[in-house]
C-alpha cells in the first residue's frame, strides 16, 4: 500500500498567514500566554533605555513591536513571508521620531552588512530554520559589537508546552482545515533543550529566563527567553 501522498504546501500557507494572528492571538489562555511571552521578552529593557537600530526576523504579521517599550530610531520589520508582511498593520506601534520599515528578508542569509544593528529580536523563529547554529552566527553577524541578539523559543517537547498546545491553537487550526499536528511536526524541527546548548555556546553573556514558572525546566515553563549580548 502507498503511503499517503504531502499536503499541499500553497494550500497550507495561504490558510495559515490569513489565520495566523486571529488564531494565536486573539482569544483564549493558549493565545494570551503567547501575547505574554513577547511582554516578558521586552520586561528586560527600560522605558527609558533607547537602540538606534532594530532588525526583527521572522516578526510574521508584526505583533512583537506593539510590546516595545524602549526607545529607537529605526525597526525593520522582516519576514521571509510577503503574504505575512502585507498583514502588517499600518497602526503598529509608532512614536514621533521612530520609523518602522516594512521588509522581506531571509533570516538565514540576510542581505545587510556586518554590524550595523543594535538589537535583534526574533520571537518563535529560531525552532523553525534548519542548521541553527549557523543561523546564529549569522544574526551575530549583522550586530555590532555590546548590541545584543533577543531570542524567545516554546519550551517545546517539553510537557507543559505539549498540554497547551493540545488544548488552544491545534483545535483551532484543525477547524480551518489546517492540519496542525503534521504542520508543527515540519516546522518545529529544533528542539528547545539542542537550541538552548547552542546559545549558551557561542555568547558569553546571555541573560535568561523561563516563563511562567521561571525554574529552568523545559517541562515546567512555556517559553525560554534569552538576550544574549554580542
Amino acid at each position: 500500500m502507498p503511503i499517503a501522498p504531502d499536503p499541499n504546501l500553497d494550500e497550507y500557507l495561504q490558510r495559515w498567514t490569513q489565520a495566523y494572528e486571529g488564531a494565536n492571538y486573539d482569544t483564549g489562555l493558549a493565545a494570551w500566554f503567547l501575547r505574554r511571552s513577547h511582554f516578558w521578552c521586552e520586561q528586560a529593557f527600560d522605558p527609558e533605555a533607547s537602540f538606534d537600530e532594530v532588525l526583527e526576523v521572522g516578526a510574521g504579521t508584526g505583533v512583537h513591536i506593539d510590546f516595545v517599550r524602549h526607545a529607537f530610531r529605526r525597526y525593520l520589520i522582516t519576514d521571509l513571508s510577503t503574504g505575512m508582511l502585507e498583514r502588517v498593520g499600518a497602526a503598529r506601534r509608532r512614536r514621533e521620531g521612530e520609523e518602522v520599515v516594512v521588509g522581506s528578508e531571509d533570516a538565514t542569509r540576510l542581505s545587510f552588512p556586518s554590524a550595523i544593528f543594535d538589537r535583534l529580536i526574533a520571537t518563535h523563529v529560531l525552532e523553525h530554520l534548519p542548521r541553527p547554529h549557523e543561523v546564529l552566527r549569522e544574526w551575530a553577524r549583522v550586530v555590532r559589537p555590546g548590541g545584543v541578539i533577543s531570542i524567545v523559543l516554546p519550551c517545546d517537547p517539553g510537557i507543559a508546552w505539549r498540554l497547551g498546545r493540545s488544548l488552544g491553537p491545534r483545535r483551532k487550526f484543525q477547524a480551518l482545515g489546517i492540519d496542525y499536528d503534521y504542520w508543527m511536526a515540519r516546522e518545529h524541527i529544533n528542539p528547545v533543550n539542542n537550541l538552548v546548548s547552542l546559545i549558551r555556546y557561542y555568547f558569553a553573556d546571555v541573560r535568561e529566563g523561563w516563563f511562567p514558572l521561571r525554574i529552568p525546566s523545559i517541562d515546567a515553563n512555556l517559553f525560554y527567553i534569552a538576550h544574549a549580548i554580542v
